[in-house]
């Protein structure tokens, strides 16, 4: 157990079987991964940002354990509302036993729920949507067009919210990717808040929906950085929770050998979902692995984890054992 960290020695010597067991597994694999000198993608679904995986995954980002990330619009922009409201969030443990009245009575306080979690509108929503939205104003008027997570990382480089800062910046995954210049892939980012304050801007014709590049967009970048990135091995694939910010960039290597005919296009070389979706209803999020070597995205030989527990739990522990926690 030499090289790990007081985390890491506990999970060796106690997650022995189920999940614990395929979580070390899963820890050894993309351990592996990264020794044999290939990359990796992490996916992050869920309110993984508001949960503040970023004290971990920070890290991760920091010490080159992962080379490009795809996450919800939510989550982009959720770890920068963390930055700067922290201190306005309000925990709500018991949320199960909330009355519609008692949510109503949230929401006249500005404050929307996320399980256990209240963001507050206008400290973390507002105090970033006048300064994006410069930022915004600003390119379409030099007609230029930007990704998403590039706009979050013209506002995070321009230094205007540094003086909102409520949490170590160490902590936020953001500011670490922003750094970096890291690539991230946000698929539909429309279905997040500033997605939605956008389009307003839109509707009252104060912005062009043109100024913001797409999804299809975000596909063909994503296309040509795995094909540059994967020489003949492929990447990692390491996914948290399930819908479209793993839908989306795992069919990039179908659609590179199946549409683009190019044939040499090596499949995804590690995959590991921690999930808590149930196979047996039809979700594409609850399938188990093999089930992606009928869609060209695995190989056979592709190693293969699946870990069903909570997210806020797991992958927090796996990144300890990469970091050496």
């Amino acid at each position: 157990m030499e090289n790990k960290g007081p985390i890491g020695q506990f999970m060796l010597e106690h997650y022995k079987h189920f999940n614990a067991a395929a979580l070390v597994d899963a820890a050894k694999g993309y351990e592996k991964h990264l020794a044999e000198g290939k990359k990796m993608m992490i996916t992050l679904a869920g309110a993984m940002s508001t949960a503040e995986l970023g004290k971990s995954l920070a890290e991760i980002i920091r010490q080159d354990k992962v080379q490009i990330i795809s996450c919800t619009g939510a989550n982009l922009e959720e770890d920068l509302m963390n930055l700067v409201a922290h201190s306005h969030y309000e925990r709500v443990p018991h949320y199960r036993d909330l009355t519609p009245k008692e949510e109503w009575d949230l929401l006249e306080r500005g404050l929307n729920r996320v399980t256990d979690t209240c963001i507050p509108e206008e400290e973390a929503f507002r105090r970033l949507q006048k300064h994006i939205f410069e930022i915004w104003k600003d390119a379409e008027a030099k007609g230029e067009r930007y990704f998403p997570h590039e706009f979050m990382y013209k506002l995070l480089n321009s230094g205007v919210l540094q003086q909102y800062y409520e949490i170590d910046p160490k902590n936020s995954w953001m500011l670490a990717a922003a750094e970096k210049n890291l690539p991230i892939i946000v698929p539909g980012w429309e279905d997040s808040t500033m997605g939605n304050i956008f389009a307003s801007y839109c509707l009252k014709g104060e912005l062009k929906a043109s100024t913001m590049k797409s999804g299809i967009e975000y596909m063909t970048f994503l296309a040509d950085w795995y094909t540059d990135n994967a020489g003949t091995d492929g990447i990692g694939f390491f996914q948290i929770g399930g819908g479209i910010a793993g839908d989306f960039p795992i069919c990039v290597v179908p659609m590179l050998y199946q549409d683009m005919e190019r044939t040499d296009t090596p499949f995804w070389s590690y995959f590991c979902q921690i999930s808590d979706s149930t196979t047996s209803y039809g979700s594409y999020s609850g399938a188990v692995p093999n089930e992606k070597i009928t869609w060209g995205k695995l190989d056979i030989h592709t190693p293969k984890f699946i870990v069903e527990s909570d997210a806020t739990i797991v992958a927090p522990l796996l990144f300890a054992y990469l970091l050496g926690w």
